[in-house]
């Protein structure tokens, strides 16, 4: 897939991440963030959107048959974990030293 445009968005989670799903079928879930597709804006999370693929007997499986993985989900339908395990919105300010930091809305905690 071609970037449109030079910028690619900046978003608010990261690899690594503690996020729960907030709509879907997979809603209330808790999961932990494996990959970010930044210019589709969707992110691979761990246990997350199961889908479930036929695939034919190759070197890496050899029995081939129904494979069971992630799916990425669109990252509006993600909210990030603070440290306490609540769900919260992300903020961006300056700290001591004058670099850009995280941080969760509800409490101010700054996410690592």
């Amino acid at each position: 897939m071609e970037r449109k445009f030079n910028k690619q968005a900046k978003l608010r989670i990261k690899k690594g991440d503690m996020v729960q799903v907030i709509t879907g079928d997979d809603k209330g879930k808790k999961g932990r963030i494996i990959e970010i597709f930044n210019i589709d804006k969707r992110a691979l999370v761990e246990g997350i959107n199961i889908v479930s693929r036929h695939t034919k007997p190759n070197a890496k499986n050899q029995q081939g048959g129904i494979i069971k993985k992630e799916a990425p989900v669109h990252i509006s339908n993600l909210m990030i974990l603070d440290k306490a395990g609540n769900h919260t919105r992300v903020g961006r300010k300056l700290n001591d030293e004058g670099k850009r930091v995280r941080f969760a809305k509800k409490t101010g905690e700054i996410i690592d």
